[in-house]
């Protein structure tokens, strides 16, 4: 979602605390909303019992005196048609909650349901114009991607035992303007936000994206009280991916089938590890040795700076990025809602790690499960990335530490 930023943070306040409900009963019917009430005596049983003879027409009644002596009502179609024999489950256990109706919420959602990843989402917005008309879209073609069940609201309680909660609410970065310097001003949306979602599922994950995601990752993590596991930022993964797709379209070769990572801040100070590049197990160093140097003679080290720009190149083409980091945060959400264990670089808590002291989020390689992140792996980097990773953490960890998140 991307919050207008005209909006003063008293006004933000207000129009977050104060949601008022978009959907009317009709539209909620048409997600599939069920009736607890048992099923009535019909008009006929009540005329014929329980055998009820010979069919009930008006070949069988016109003119006759039965047709006069009943006043007949018309039953309900739902209770004629449905013999209901238990009660539907209200939230199913994959459910997903998507904070935020902007183009990344959307793609989010697009990703889920069109891939059929998840049979109940349930969308929330500050907007209520926006967010109707994004769900009555879903809800017209719902038949169409496996009839899933659709929920969307102002209300946070439409996110009620979700396993995970995205959270896509935030500002737009300014021309110019840096991921870090977005942080108070999503700092102040997430205090309206994270409570109340943490108390409506307290067992679910929640899978931050926005921005500046480290931080904010780090701020939802304090926020919502919740076990440091089961909160995640989408850190690097894009990054990553970023990264594969440079070097296997140098190499003519798929990217899927190149292993390198991104680690440390989500931002300009991330941290290529081409120590451990390779493909199907061979070492690029060990053809390469000073490969991702500047004394590097092919100039792979350009790759590199060029993943860094790529965020900001897309969004002054487009206007905003949405469908990669859509994706890269549904493929964290699989590893959830499948209790998979892939090993994704993600941004969670580093202090220990490389000799980082600060209780910061960055992005490591982690493996990640039903309850969220199971394992950070121990990576064996150089010195000098070593050093780089660090650097990374005190740029991050020199913002962070002047963020206000007491109310």
């Amino acid at each position: 979602m991307v919050l207008s930023s005209i909006l003063s943070k008293s006004s933000l306040s207000i129009c977050l605390k104060n949601f008022v409900c978009v959907t009317s009963t009709t539209t909620k019917g048409s997600i599939r909303s069920r009736h607890t009430r048992a099923l009535p005596s019909t008009v006929l049983s009540k005329i014929f019992g329980s055998n009820k003879g010979k069919p009930f027409g008006k070949d069988v009644t016109a003119g006759s005196d039965l047709q006069k002596a009943v006043n007949f009502v018309s039953p309900c179609l739902r209770e004629e048609l449905l013999c209901k024999t238990s009660e539907p489950v209200r939230d199913c256990c994959h459910k997903v909650s998507i904070v935020g109706a902007g183009m990344v919420g959307v793609a989010v959602a697009n990703a889920l349901l069109f891939q059929r990843i998840t049979s109940h989402i349930a969308i929330v917005d500050a907007f209520p114009k926006k967010l109707e008309g994004e769900g009555m879209d879903y809800c017209h073609c719902s038949g169409l991607i496996g009839d899933p069940k659709i929920e969307y609201d102002t209300d946070f309680c439409i996110t009620s035992n979700s396993k995970v909660i995205v959270i896509c609410a935030g500002v737009r970065p300014l021309k110019g303007e840096s991921r870090l310097n977005l942080v108070q001003r999503n700092t102040e949306i997430l205090k309206n936000i994270i409570p109340p979602l943490a108390n409506y599922s307290p067992n679910g994950v929640f899978v931050i994206i926005s921005n500046p995601v480290d931080i904010l990752a780090w701020v939802t993590w304090k926020l919502s009280g919740f076990p440091v596991q089961q909160v995640i930022g989408s850190g690097t993964h894009l990054d990553s991916s970023r990264f594969r797709y440079m070097i296997g379209n140098r190499l003519g070769i798929a990217p899927s089938s190149v292993g390198a990572f991104m680690i440390g801040e989500h931002g300009d100070s991330m941290v290529p590890l081409w120590s451990g590049v390779n493909v199907a197990g061979v070492q690029f160093r060990d053809i390469i040795p000073n490969i991702g140097l500047e004394t590097d003679d092919e100039k792979w080290y350009e790759i590199a700076q060029q993943v860094v720009k790529f965020g900001p190149m897309v969004r002054c083409l487009k206007g905003y990025s949405n469908t990669a980091i859509g994706l890269s945060a549904v493929d964290i959400i699989i590893a959830i809602l499948r209790n998979t264990q892939a090993i994704i670089p993600v941004s969670t808590l580093v202090q220990g790690h490389h000799d980082v002291c600060h209780d910061i989020f960055l992005s490591l390689p982690c493996s990640i499960g039903e309850n969220g992140i199971t394992n950070i792996i121990r990576m064996h980097i150089t010195e000098y990335e070593k050093k780089l990773f660090q650097s990374s953490a005190n740029i991050v960890y020199n913002t962070q530490k002047d963020i206000n998140i007491k109310s």
